[in-house]
């Protein structure tokens, strides 16, 4: 229903996040990954994802796609709840979790609190081949997890460049200039480096 949230910070937690958008006042859930980024930001966006339940209507907010999209696939393993899947992601890096999931290494999602043997089992279980198919690197990115360094791989490989030649590009371009303000002046520079 909602994908993000653009606006200004007026409280933020560990746990919970209140973002103004035009007026608006948003209570946000957010993993620890998430308040550590945005600790010292007065405004920003967070990606967003609304859960309805019976009893209440939850909004998760991320400071990145990547942190959803881990979320949203946690959420489709069954025992894995909302609470558990902002726990791991508190616990651990995104792409910790991910590489944990590709490598089998259920003795790193044990170390989660609230996660168990069989938790992590099925959590390997019914995500490795998904996550395999939407991750062609077992290593995710070499790249900073800065949101405009993400953005211009996802265009680039989405315009058919192989994902590590499209990484390597970026990074070339980033030695000759750390501050692109656009996604565009990155993804051009990124490509002269082809």
């Amino acid at each position: 229903m909602f994908a993000y949230l653009k606006g200004t910070f007026t409280l933020k937690t560990p746990t919970v996040v209140h973002i103004e958008v035009q007026g608006v006042g948003y209570e946000v859930q957010v993993s620890l990954h998430t308040y550590g980024k945005i600790q010292h930001l007065t405004e920003g966006i967070l990606f967003t994802h609304l859960l309805i339940r019976e009893d209440a209507h939850i909004l998760f907010g991320f400071f990145d796609r990547s942190e959803k999209e881990v979320f949203l696939q946690l959420l489709s393993v069954s025992g894995v709840g909302a609470a558990t899947a902002r726990m791991m992601l508190s616990s651990l890096q995104p792409d910790e979790v991910v590489r944990a999931i590709l490598s089998g290494n259920e003795g790193l999602l044990e170390s989660v609190k609230g996660i168990g043997k069989k938790t992590a089992q099925r959590i390997v279980l019914e995500l490795r081949d998904k996550i395999s198919k939407t991750t062609p690197e077992p290593n995710i990115s070499v790249l900073n997890h800065n949101s405009l360094e993400q953005d211009a791989l996802t265009a680039m490989t989405a315009l058919g460049i192989a994902r590590n030649a499209a990484e390597s590009a970026i990074k070339k371009a980033l030695q000759v200039n750390k501050n692109f303000e656009e996604v565009q002046e990155l993804i051009k520079a990124a490509l002269k480096c082809l």
